[in-house]
């Protein structure tokens, strides 16, 4: 990315009210993207050019990464800060998230309704009740980094994770590097641990899509489960990809998602 590019997005999204939030461009209905843990808005590089024919995208990168977190771990307060970055786009917009993104895409959907048109959600399901993040917390921590270039990042997560990353690292002199704290992400994944969201999604009455990849990190059923007691809701499991569905199967990922929109745009 340019940086021609890079501070024209932080003009933008200062003159939107946060400069957490970036203006991608497009027409008409917003847009919303939220990344997953340890993402950055940069997650959804691929995607951008597409969804500006569906109306006018935003990108946002969540607190706690590459900017200070909440006081409060709590997905509550993530959402808080996600209002008030999106105050100043008063039409009610389509939020899509992955992963921790779809998580708080719905419990913002069931907190300000007024505020959401449509929803997808990626990959994620309500309960990971009892579910620790230590061990992999642990794993984070033995990353050898800074890794000193792309080839490196790529050669050890892999050319789909590797990308993600190259996408969300910090990058200086030194090389590429986590952009926040291990201790911060581990946190916000124990929160979903020691709670459900059941209820907030059931409180969703938005279009919603959720999509799911075959070798999920979900806990099988979920979503499944989540589009049966939701009339507006509609499942969709993709073959062959895991959790970051989006790089994994980019088409089948935008033919299910330009259906939605076409489906919950067609009035507008």
């Amino acid at each position: 990315m340019s940086e021609q590019l890079v501070a024209g997005r932080a003009d933008d999204a200062r003159a939107g009210g946060s400069r957490h939030l970036h203006d991608e461009g497009g027409a008409g209905v917003p847009i919303l993207l939220l990344h997953g843990l340890m993402g950055s808005a940069r997650t959804w590089s691929d995607q951008l050019d597409w969804l500006r024919a569906h109306g006018h995208v935003y990108t946002f990168d969540a607190a706690g990464h590459g900017r200070p977190a909440p006081a409060e771990l709590t997905t509550e307060s993530f959402v808080d800060d996600l209002a008030a970055a999106t105050a100043a786009v008063t039409e009610p917009m389509v939020v899509i998230g992955h992963s921790m993104g779809g998580l708080h895409g719905w419990v913002f959907a069931a907190r300000h309704a007024e505020r959401v048109r449509a929803l997808v959600v990626e990959d994620i399901g309500p309960d990971f009740t009892g579910r620790t993040a230590a061990n992999w917390a642990a794993m984070i921590e033995a990353w050898p980094q800074p890794f000193p270039g792309e080839q490196a990042v790529l050669d050890y997560f892999g050319p789909v994770a590797g990308r993600y990353f190259l996408r969300s690292f910090h990058h200086d002199a030194d090389g590429y590097r986590l952009h926040g704290s291990v201790a911060t992400f581990r946190d916000i994944s124990e929160e979903w641990g020691g709670r459900h969201f059941w209820d907030e999604w059931k409180a969703v009455r938005a279009p919603a899509l959720l999509i799911e990849g075959e070798h999920t990190i979900t806990v099988p059923g979920q979503m499944r489960e989540m589009a049966a007691i939701n009339p507006n809701a509609r499942h969709v499991l993709i073959d062959d990809a895991g959790h970051l569905v989006h790089d994994e199967q980019p088409r089948r990922y935008r033919d299910e998602v330009e259906r939605f929109l076409r489906e919950v745009l067609a009035d507008s």
